[in-house]
């Protein structure tokens, strides 16, 4: 039970159990995680499938994890099959593939495309921010990129220089409609939400994007961190994890009205609505010596205080329109009965 809300994994798992009860209980689902770390938020969801196997027993349920990193995807694989994994013919999709501990088959790609087409649920947990990004300065001549430059005055350091004209990124990647002086574009998140809104029109699902980020209010957010400390984003490139908050009104646009969209909302709103804190309360009842308390306690503070991840972290989903708006029907626009409501974006009701 140590590890039990050190990561907001089972909760994550019951919101996609609670999102396939909604649309009927399609007989198989996908889950795929997109850069799935060390597997651990997957092995987590696992285990709520698994507790649930008697809701699930008649639906095709498999992973799909897109992973480009060889070192990372050994070390999925081990957490979730205990090993037992095979690489895979040039012609497949999929580079590796294994079946979880409790049966459940998992399949490694390189890339979204890669993945089959079908009713699946996505996963993006500390991805997106991840991502490169442009960053544009608006001076009195208009908008400029924000490029690096080799620093004249000082040998092998870089420095920041504004563009001396508008680059195509300028053009491309500014909204006319913006008002911050200072803003921060990845298109690579861009291209990932159209093709998950594409994917989740064509064939149902939803998506899941939890990361810091706001709600296109900041300005510059882009920074550096070695040994979990901050770190100048121009000293010793390729020593320091590079990470830019995400503009969810961006992810929003990008979208562009192929699905609904829900939040973002901060993570300790997500995860109270999900139930935490009687999951806490559960866990605590449950453990039988003080490490283990101090432990879940430190957990909850480090998830929900809004000093930490509580306010700086954010959910964002991907949802079919039919999800949220009933299709009215000419024959008969009375028979409207209410929609599930969608976990974790409203308060939860325990009846």
């Amino acid at each position: 039970m140590r590890e039990a809300l050190t990561n907001p994994g089972q909760l994550i798992g019951i919101w996609y159990v609670s999102e396939w009860m909604a649309t009927g209980k399609p007989n198989a689902f996908q889950l795929v995680e997109l850069g799935p770390g060390t597997g651990t938020l997957t092995g987590d969801i696992l285990r709520v499938f698994n507790q649930l196997a008697a809701l699930l027993n008649k639906c095709d349920v498999s992973i799909h994890l897109v992973e480009v990193s060889p070192k990372l995807s050994a070390i999925q694989a081990q957490m979730l099959t205990g090993g037992k994994v095979q690489s895979t013919p040039e012609n497949k999709a999929a580079y590796m593939e294994g079946i979880s501990k409790a049966g459940i088959p998992i399949y490694w790609y390189r890339d979204i495309q890669d993945v089959p087409q079908g009713y699946s649920f996505y996963l993006a947990h500390e991805f997106l921010d991840a991502l490169p990004i442009h960053k544009f300065q608006k001076t009195e001549k208009g908008w400029h990129e924000v490029l690096v430059d080799i620093d004249p005055e000082v040998p092998d350091q870089l420095r920041f220089v504004l563009s001396p004209s508008r680059t195509p990124a300028t053009e491309n990647f500014i909204q006319p409609e913006e008002t911050r002086d200072h803003v921060e574009v990845c298109p690579e998140a861009g291209v990932l939400i159209q093709r998950l809104a594409c994917r989740i029109e064509k064939d149902g699902g939803a998506a899941l994007i939890a990361d810091y980020g706001h709600d296109g209010t900041k300005t510059d957010t882009f920074r550096g961190f070695r040994n979990h400390k901050l770190h100048d984003v121009l000293k010793a490139p390729g020593t320091a994890d590079l990470t830019a908050d995400v503009d969810f009104s961006y992810l929003r646009k990008m979208a562009e009205g192929r699905t609904a969209t829900l939040g973002p909302i901060k993570q300790r709103e997500f995860l109270k609505n999900m139930g935490i804190e009687l999951r806490l309360q559960v866990l605590l009842q449950n453990s039988r010596d003080s490490a283990t308390h101090a432990q879940l306690l430190h957990s909850f503070d480090m998830l929900m205080n809004p000093e930490k991840m509580g306010d700086r972290f954010h959910f964002f989903a991907l949802l079919p329109h039919h999800r949220l708006v009933r299709p009215t029907k000419k024959d008969n626009p009375q028979s409207k009965s209410p929609l599930p409501p969608v976990a974790g974006f409203g308060e939860l009701s325990l009846k």
